[in-house]
């Protein structure tokens, strides 16, 4: 009677379409179940979805070829996609602090770890598709071991009559001790090195004290005469335009207006400033002294609203062009974008998605709305045809052959760096044409983790098949201890340096050491065991470099030396 069900459900030496997507189903389901178990305070996370692939294709799970090259592919391009959108603002954004020694060392590990993989590929005689695997597990890259296997599907196609070995073996073999690993080098490297969390926090805090901090909103009076008498335009050219002044309202008045550039500035007037808290506090010293005035606040003349750029005809043009305030009498103080606050200047271009703070009367905010859009509504809708643009551009720019001397086949970027840095992009000029960079957070998350999701349950099942046999034969525990040699030397190099060297906060050390392994899993560990959420901003600034040079690493040891 239940026949059908036991077809469905169980193995198949060749599965039809259905029991293939009932496979991945599985793997999925089973994997994030015990992704979401916790040993202390260490879960794989979606990490396990690879483990569950590798126990039902071990125990006869398959899936069609075309079907498993298609979920691998689409898996891996909405995984790199999603993450390009998330960490690119913040990533070209970090470059103007410390991002760039940040960068500089995540990378040179990267490249110590590519330079012990090809140690061991002279001196162990193992196939290089077998140790790039090994090292992108032991370094837990995903991307890395995607570029190696669309290489190697590169050089079949040239070359039909190679052999290659999966590297999907090796990176199953020792990706556990890649996750492992990173996180006993934090808890390691926090003892021997005696880091105490509450210094290391004072210390990040008083290194932010020059650099970019979020805006903040205080009230002054104006009571230096040598203030008095000039234009709002000439008191602010003092400043290089670093302060706002959103509100202004004459002493022994009530009525508060959004002064123009032209306006006079009378003695005891009362302003409402915007700006970095150091600039706005050098404006109030020179010009007067703070105020507590109430009516300053008064919602009755002129109202504040937050309005969202999702108009088209609002969307990349620079605020000068717009000039909301001549035409409408109305300014804006603050612009949100990507989680960042900015100063509305005149040269700042609008992103579809940004978000204005705007003050005027309320007739002008209603004449303002119709420019802008402010449809919260539109922005919630996943806009598809910008979504799946994106990753057609991300793909071809991916597909487009380099040719370079000496190697077999033109070298590609791949379906992991071509979507990555389309992505990047994207979300640093705000869109190309129709494709805009705003994706909700919601959606984001969501599209990168189905995309991983969907891609370790490919390569487990199918890396499953022989994993067992392949552990036997090719002699797993040896390669376990391949795989700690690229774990923990680079790991130990970057500790070393960046503590020593570079003087490094121990905080942002470890958010480097997760995103130099794009790893997580150590960063969800890290920001439980160090009570601190400064791991993740670094993580973020390295990731995106990263995962570039974690997969050209990888394709190109696959072309020079397979």
């Amino acid at each position: 009677m239940f026949d059908w069900l036991n077809v469905l459900l169980l193995p198949a030496d060749d599965p039809t379409v259905t029991q293939s997507i009932v496979a991945i189903m599985l793997a999925i389901g089973i994997g994030v179940l015990l992704g979401r178990l916790r040993w202390g305070k260490i879960s794989f996370g979606v990490a396990a979805v690879m483990f569950a692939g590798l126990f039902l294709g071990h125990f006869g799970y398959r899936i069609q070829p075309g079907i498993l090259d298609f979920i691998r592919d689409f898996g891996l391009i909405l995984f790199v996609y999603g993450i390009g959108l998330q960490v690119g603002p913040s990533f070209f954004s970090s470059f103007k602090n410390e991002g760039l020694k940040f960068n500089i060392l995540a990378v040179s590990t990267v490249l110590f770890g590519g330079l012990i993989t090809l140690g061991l590929f002279f001196i162990t005689n193992l196939k290089i598709e077998d140790l790039v695997g090994i090292m992108s597990g032991s370094v837990t890259n995903t991307p890395g071991l995607g570029a190696a296997k669309n290489t190697i599907e590169e050089i079949k196609n040239s070359f039909p009559e190679r052999l290659f070995d999966d590297p999907t073996i090796g990176y199953a073999i020792t990706y556990p001790l890649g996750v492992l690993g990173i996180i006993a080098t934090i808890i390691v490297s926090k003892t021997l090195l005696k880091i105490d969390g509450d210094t290391e926090m004072r210390n990040f805090r008083k290194s932010k004290i020059n650099r970019e901090l979020p805006l903040v909103h205080k009230k002054m009076r104006v009571t230096n005469k040598d203030y008095t008498g000039k234009t709002l335009h000439h008191v602010l050219q003092m400043f290089a335009g670093k302060v706002v002044v959103s509100r202004l309202k004459h002493s022994g008045s009530k009525v508060v207006t959004s002064p123009t550039l032209d306006m006079v500035l009378q003695d005891r007037d009362v302003l409402m400033l915007v700006g970095m808290e150091k600039d706005v506090d050098e404006f109030i010293a020179a010009a007067g002294r703070p105020s507590a005035d109430l009516f300053i606040e008064s919602e009755s003349q002129i109202q504040q609203k937050n309005l969202f750029v999702t108009n088209a005809k609002a969307i990349h043009k620079k605020l000068s062009e717009l000039d909301l305030y001549n035409t409408y009498d109305l300014k804006v103080t603050r612009v949100f974008r990507a989680g960042r606050e900015m100063l509305p200047r005149p040269s700042l271009e609008l992103f579809y998605g940004d978000k204005l703070r705007v003050i005027g009367s309320e007739q002008a905010i209603n004449e303002v709305e119709k420019i802008i859009g402010n449809s919260e509504k539109k922005l919630l809708e996943p806009d598809f045809l910008s979504l799946f643009g994106g990753l057609l551009l991300g793909v071809i720019v991916g597909s487009i052959p380099i040719v370079l001397p000496n190697l077999p086949v033109p070298i590609k970027l791949g379906f992991a760096a071509g979507p990555l840095i389309v992505a990047l992009l994207i979300s640093r000029y705000g869109g190309i044409s129709f494709i805009h960079s705003y994706i909700n957070t919601g959606a984001t998350h969501f599209m990168k983790d189905l995309g991983i999701c969907l891609f370790f349950a490919a390569v487990g099942i199918h890396a499953g098949e022989n994993f067992y046999a392949n552990f036997i034969q090719y002699n797993g525990w040896l390669w376990l201890l391949y795989g700690c040699a690229i774990t923990f030397i680079p790991l130990i190099a970057m500790v070393l340096v960046g503590r020593f060297i570079m003087k490094i906060n121990y905080l942002q050390l470890v958010g480097i050491m997760s995103g130099s392994y794009t790893d997580p899993a150590a960063l969800s560990f890290s920001t439980n065991f160090l009570d601190s959420d400064i791991p993740i901003q670094t993580y973020a600034q390295v990731y995106p470099l990263v995962t570039i040079f974690r997969i050209f690493v990888a394709s190109l040891l696959i072309l020079f030396f397979s």
